[in-house]
């Protein structure tokens, strides 16, 4: 027992030791840090802003029909102005984060898993089914995934199960394509070598010792890929193929504001910069993760460090 508590708290002290260390890493690189501090109030507001927002996004205010911005006379919520229908911009703003970030989630989870599953089989194994996953694959990345989405949601009809499944399936080959790529080179070592001579089956070879190492690199490409499922969203949202009112994500905002841009500006803008910085954001937290990861380039946070002092 001794022993076992000591390896415990063994690991538990390089796991806090691990943290301090990507938390330096993130202060010396100051955009990086605003990028995460970005996301993590984002996160909050989506996780807390339905519960404190309360109806607030769908009641409506016909007095307040296309209210400017700025004016404080009609309350703090009208802060960033209201629709057409004299809804708090502000509200509907954090209440569809909520949306556009739980089917975004939901999508490259999906995707994730289902295309490294697929692309951990395809890599190590060389019988026919693994040719079937790779021409799947390539069936898929001949369309263009917003066109294939345009034409499966079209068929099948607009609602969120249809849009999650079609954003998972037009970004799988890009996990499958990865994983498949890295286990095609982690096979060959010696690790798995020794593995398989001491009798070790296939699917615990693939999930106990290769699996382990492809995983932080599809967790790397989840965060980029992430701002794409993101604007892909946001653009059958857009053209009406997404999710459906009363649900709105912020894709649908602008699609509401767009017949408004000569008048009430305001309507599309919000939500569109919302987007905007969101996909940002996390386009520079992947990088900056991409390079505390690489001892190749971690040089570069040293490098800030050194140029802050």
């Amino acid at each position: 027992m001794p022993a076992i508590s000591s390896a415990v708290s063994v690991a538990s002290e390089s796991a806090g030791a691990r943290a301090r260390i990507l938390l330096n890493y993130l202060r010396r690189d100051r955009l990086a840090l605003a990028a995460a501090v970005f996301l993590v109030l984002l996160a909050a507001a989506a996780v807390l802003g339905p519960w404190l927002m309360g109806d607030a996004a769908t009641r409506l205010g016909l007095r307040q029909r296309n209210l400017a911005p700025f004016d404080l006379d009609a309350g703090w919520l009208y802060l960033l102005g209201a629709d057409t229908l004299g809804r708090p911009i502000l509200a509907r703003l954090v209440v569809g984060a909520s949306n556009t970030l739980a089917i975004a989630a939901a999508a490259v989870l999906i995707s994730m898993l289902a295309g490294g599953l697929l692309g951990l089989v395809a890599g190590y194994s060389e019988s026919w089914y693994s040719h079937v996953i790779q021409r799947g694959a390539d069936i898929i990345m001949s369309f263009p995934s917003l066109l294939l989405a345009l034409i499966v949601l079209y068929t099948l009809g607009p609602s969120v199960t249809n849009l999650v499944i079609v954003l998972a399936i037009t970004r799988m080959p890009v996990y499958l394509r990865t994983a498949r790529a890295e286990v095609l080179e982690l096979r060959e070592r010696m690790f798995v070598s020794a593995a398989r001579s001491m009798g070790a089956s296939s699917a615990r070879i693939l999930l106990r010792h290769i699996a382990p190492l492809v995983v932080p690199t599809l967790m790397t490409i989840s965060a980029i890929d992430f701002a794409t499922v993101i604007l892909a969203e946001s653009a059958l949202s857009f053209l009406g193929l997404g999710i459906q009112p009363p649900d709105f994500t912020w894709g649908a905002m602008v699609a509401n504001g767009r017949g408004y841009l000569g008048s009430a500006w305001w309507i599309a803008f919000w939500p569109g910069l919302a987007i905007m910085l969101t996909t940002l954001a996390l386009n520079i937290l992947s990088s900056w993760a991409r390079v505390a990861a690489d001892p190749q380039q971690r040089w570069r946070l040293q490098k800030l460090k050194r140029a802050s002092r």
